[in-house]
């Protein structure tokens, strides 16, 4: 899928149908999991525009951001939502003079909401690396949203691991896994823009509006970054915390079955005396014997547990 937007009137308008000339006097080409002739259609007017699909998931700088020419090669990692997790996709910029161009397999929340934003004329652009600005402004709005929503998750999960001690926290563990998985790919896209931001100032000092906004967009970068690694230390806090309520429970359950076995012992030995099959036991001609044997039984089963309670181990 092509959609193309032109600048009008310093606002970026999505055009309703590709034109025979839309992709020349285009100013932001955008393609979705593209089809062969597609990306023909975009190579032949833009020769080198576009990267193969080998290069794009390359993790290295110098494949990720490099210059050809006039053109700008930004490869950034975007967020998305995917089967309830969140995933990376990666999406391919090449910043020209008169246009920008994206290539990227899945529909994203960000270039779906600037699309909505455009329509409403939200997005005031006056050159292609204003809209490539705009992006990457949306785009940090959206992880930082979603860190927050990740911590918020993240406070009420804290408070169920450290109140309710009796729980078998069997699913907050598995909560707790799930939310560092969410962490880390925000943390990933948080990094990844952290890189493309600096590559771009590098190259566009002469843009001083530009570069303003990329510096903004740096410092609340490092901003997320430092709240994400907070996340990130919190959420092995809490799953060293449940790991050690659930060995303390089960500590707690060792140590009674030890307790039974110790008090169970010695009525088990006198039991196991008495239950000898010897002709010479002065006990067995006693009146008494049997009762003094219950007794002795039950003497040395109640000893080991007062001893146990003096203690102070039960």
């Amino acid at each position: 899928m092509i959609r193309t937007f032109t600048l009008e009137h310093g606002k970026l308008r999505e055009q309703e149908q590709l034109a025979s000339d839309g992709l020349t006097t285009a100013s932001w080409i955008d393609l979705q999991d593209a089809d062969e002739v597609e990306r023909a259609n975009v190579e032949q007017l833009f020769p080198e525009s576009l990267p193969d699909a080998d290069e794009v998931e390359e993790i290295e700088s110098s494949a990720r951001y490099f210059v050809e020419g006039n053109d700008l090669h930004v490869h950034s990692l975007f967020l998305y939502q995917s089967e309830g997790r969140f995933k990376t996709a990666t999406v391919a910029f090449t910043l020209q003079p008169e246009r920008l161009i994206s290539t990227r397999d899945v529909e994203l929340p960000d270039f779906r909401l600037t699309r909505l934003r455009a329509r409403r004329g939200w997005v005031e652009a006056t050159s292609p690396l204003q809209i490539l600005t705009a992006l990457f402004e949306q785009k940090v709005d959206n992880l930082a949203d979603q860190l927050e929503d990740l911590h918020r998750d993240l406070e009420q999960l804290s408070v169920e691991v450290l109140e309710n001690r009796d729980a078998e926290l069997g699913d907050q563990l598995d909560r707790l896994a799930k939310l560092e998985d969410s962490n880390g790919q925000i943390r990933l896209c948080l990094m990844d823009t952290q890189r493309s931001t600096s590559f771009l100032l590098r190259h566009i000092r002469d843009q001083k509006r530009e570069v303003k906004t990329f510096r903004e967009i740096l410092r609340d970068l490092d901003t997320l970054m430092a709240h994400a690694t907070f996340v990130f230390e919190k959420i092995n806090f809490l799953m060293n915390a449940a790991q050690g309520f659930i060995n303390i429970r089960q500590n707690q359950i060792i140590k009674i079955f030890s307790i039974a076995a110790v008090v169970f012992l010695p009525p088990t030995l006198v039991g196991t005396v008495y239950g000898m099959n010897f002709e010479m036991m002065p006990e067995l001609e006693w009146v008494f014997g049997y009762p003094m044997a219950l007794g002795l039984m039950i003497i040395s089963a109640i000893s080991p547990y007062l001893f146990f309670k003096h203690k102070g181990w039960l």
